[in-house]
């Protein structure tokens, strides 16, 4: 992989700082419910379909009283898309070589009055370079407070850099986030963007706007999830409730492996098998 530029150094760090700050986070509400489960990092390296060094990444999981699973990973890898993908990727089709760094984050909870959550963001590079995350609420027992607080708090990270953000990107992850199927979405929504293309100064949006924009999607994520998690995770359920988590999960699994882009973009560059998978839950059901 070659080495980095400024921009590509800058994304990179900031994304495994954000992991650091998730992790530990997760850590003391863990600590709260008297357990001492913590993370365990794997790091892997991943091999380019050319044969050279392709980069890599660190899997961060936890499996503890309150998390269930949790997995919090950050890759930066770089090579050159395979033909028949660079069709699929903007700027590749002239020039095949690629670098993308990025934070993918999927907790599956033990309680199932609290959500699951998924949050992902990424910068990736061809001849064009951009920004795309966004971060999604999945509830087995949904709850108006939990999701209009969720909502409302990524509803301010968007507003301080576009008034149409937030009703675009919302749009967007209700249409993403749809199961086809099943004619129902995976949870409550979010938001979903992608393709915030960097440009000079003048053109449009730079690097600089959309990178401070990605950076605030991860820290309303960090703000907001884990005062959903306090306030729902000593709440009792029944064994219904919990039939309920695990039918719900199925579902989430159906959209992660058919639909994901995430899963696909990991599989398609030869990612880390057990990173890519690492949103499943460790226990579903299908009646």
């Amino acid at each position: 992989m070659k080495p980095l530029d400024d921009q590509q150094q800058a994304a990179r760090t900031w994304f495994e700082t954000l992991r650091n700050r998730i992790c530990a986070e997760f850590e003391a509400i863990e600590r709260e419910a008297g357990s001492d489960a913590a993370f365990a990092y794997i790091p892997w390296d991943r091999e380019d379909p050319s044969g050279g060094p392709g980069g890599g990444g660190v899997r961060g999981q936890m499996n503890g009283k309150v998390f269930e699973k949790v997995g919090v990973n950050v890759s930066t890898v770089g090579g050159t898309f395979s033909p028949e993908f660079a069709k699929s990727i903007p700027g590749a089709d002239e020039d095949p070589s690629f670098f993308a760094t990025g934070i993918s984050l999927v907790a599956h909870m033990a309680n199932p009055h609290v959500p699951a959550v998924h949050m992902n963001t990424r910068f990736l590079c061809t001849t064009r370079r951009w920004f795309g995350g966004g971060a999604d609420l999945n509830p087995a027992l949904p709850n108006d407070e939990d999701t209009d607080a969720f909502h409302a708090r990524l509803r301010a990270a968007c507003a301080a850099y576009d008034p149409t953000f937030y009703p675009r990107f919302a749009k967007w992850a209700e249409e993403y986030f749809w199961i086809p199927h099943r004619n129902r979405a995976r949870g409550v929504g979010g938001i979903f963007y992608d393709h915030l293309y960097c440009e000079e100064p003048g053109a449009g949006a730079t690097f600089d706007e959309n990178f401070a924009f990605t950076r605030d999607v991860g820290q309303a994520l960090l703000d907001i999830f884990p005062q959903i998690v306090r306030k729902r995770m000593n709440e009792p359920y029944s064994d219904a409730d919990l039939q309920a988590l695990l039918e719900f999960r199925g579902r989430y699994v159906e959209f992660n492996l058919l639909y994901d882009r995430g899963t696909l973009f990991g599989l398609k560059t030869g990612g880390n098998i057990d990173a890519i998978l690492m949103s499943l839950p460790p226990l579903a059901r299908w009646s």
